[in-house]
């Protein structure tokens, strides 16, 4: 379908393309961690950061993965593993939806100049403002950029509501450049019970009549690597005596970025979270040999994934990140 009319998220204020003030100059990168790779965490603004970024390195990312305040109203704090006390970790109180589309728009936008034209955005919202990210996405990258939409669906203690459980958040990925291939790696899932009983382990094979029409499924004696994953992840919260648990009040666990880092990029890429949070998206992506940079302006962000990837064992030296 051609989109002859181009549909616009519009609230009052809304400053027009034209009319938005200009960008103040791009900060000066300043890593707090890097590690002999030359992956690094930076510490500021991530829309400065970014933007610094593009002027050094431009697009050479393979991944960018955003998981940017929820939109909760609220301050939201770290807790200590040891003593359990608590401190401010980042602060997700705005004046109303429009001020923090406002503020995320700029920031989707300095991600994708930082994207090959091979790469993907993957922006991780809850159904409170996902539709709004997604046409501000749309708006951004273009419609035919669009490429999935992942609901992650996770258990938690059920809460008093005259409502079904909220228990999934949404990832909507993007494309750089449609009419360039993308970094694609096939994940799977397992096969069904059903299907197992019907056919084991081994590949099944279409048998196609002269119309096309399938008329029935044989086995080869190759065996199956089981079903391409579907959009819709089982993937459990990090439970609170998890080893994993960091104490940081947005950490995502590492099985998610495993098949997201996994699907969207190759040994050896490089990856970029700009809300670094807990270091999630840093450490897992070095251990599965990638390269990658954070940006978070959380003094107990900065701390926590610094922590987490000095824990890391070094991977082959490569060429250094920015100010690295």
């Amino acid at each position: 379908m051609k989109n002859s009319r181009r549909v616009t998220l519009s609230w009052d204020g809304r400053p027009s393309e034209g009319a938005r003030p200009p960008l103040a100059k791009a900060a000066a990168l300043e890593p707090v961690y890097c590690a002999d790779d030359g992956s690094a965490l930076y510490a500021g603004d991530n829309l400065q950061v970014m933007r610094a970024m593009a002027r050094a390195v431009g697009e050479v990312f393979s991944l960018v993965y955003m998981d940017p305040p929820f939109l909760t109203g609220r301050v939201h704090e770290a807790t200590s593993r040891g003593d359990r006390a608590t401190r401010p970790a980042f602060d997700d109180r705005w004046t109303d939806r429009a001020s923090y589309l406002e503020a995320l728009g700029p920031r989707i936008a300095a991600a994708r100049a930082l994207l090959a034209p091979h790469g993907s955005l993957v922006v991780h919202v809850d159904p409170k403002t996902s539709h709004y990210v997604k046409v501000l996405c749309d708006e951004l990258f273009g419609e035919d950029a669009f490429a999935s939409e992942i609901v992650w669906r996770y258990r938690r203690w059920p809460s008093k509501t005259p409502n079904f459980q909220r228990v999934h958040d949404v990832l909507l990925r993007y494309r750089k450049d449609p009419a360039t291939p993308p970094r694609w790696n096939v994940l799977y899932e397992p096969l069904a019970p059903s299907t197992l009983a019907a056919w084991g382990k081994k590949k099944q094979r279409a048998v196609v009549g002269e119309g096309g029409r399938r008329l029935r499924s044989s086995s080869t004696d190759e065996a199956t690597p089981g079903v391409p994953m579907g959009d819709v992840w089982d993937i459990g919260v990090i439970a609170p005596v998890s080893r994993e648990r960091t104490g940081y009040p947005s950490q995502k666990p590492e099985a998610l970025l495993e098949r997201v880092i996994g699907a969207l990029s190759n040994e050896g890429d490089w990856v970029l979270d700009p809300y670094a949070g807990s270091g999630t998206t840093l450490a897992v992506a070095r251990r599965m040999g990638r390269r990658a940079a954070g940006i978070d302006e959380s003094a107990v962000a900065l701390e926590t994934a610094a922590a987490r990837l000095r824990g890391l064992a070094p991977l082959a030296e490569g060429a250094p990140a920015p100010a690295c």
